[in-house]
């Protein structure tokens, strides 16, 4: 067997404490990196695909408000975008 004295074991204890505390440490800047990398990397999708979606959905109305205007309409047309109302306004209309 080692024949290990109390100094010895007291010397490595401590070594694997410290080395334990650094890591400890270094990991949580990591972890804490990651974590919000990913974060504004789901918040900022998340908003893209919010404002696609409106944008989508304000083609198609005014897609539609054309094809009414088209056919001789003209009143204003109002289209919804982020629950706000956007009006389309009748080029022909008073």
């Amino acid at each position: 067997m080692f024949g290990l004295d109390l100094d010895t074991v007291r010397n490595v204890a401590l070594v694997v404490v410290v080395v334990a505390v650094l890591l400890a440490v270094v990991t949580a800047f990591v972890v804490k990196a990651v974590v919000g990398k990913v974060v504004t990397i789901v918040l900022l999708g998340g908003l893209a695909v919010l404002v696609w979606s409106q944008r989508q959905s304000l083609q198609d109305c005014a897609d539609r408000a054309g094809a009414t205007l088209g056919a001789g309409a003209v009143d204003d047309t109002t289209c919804s975008f982020f629950g706000r109302d956007v009006t389309i306004s009748a080029p022909l209309g008073d």
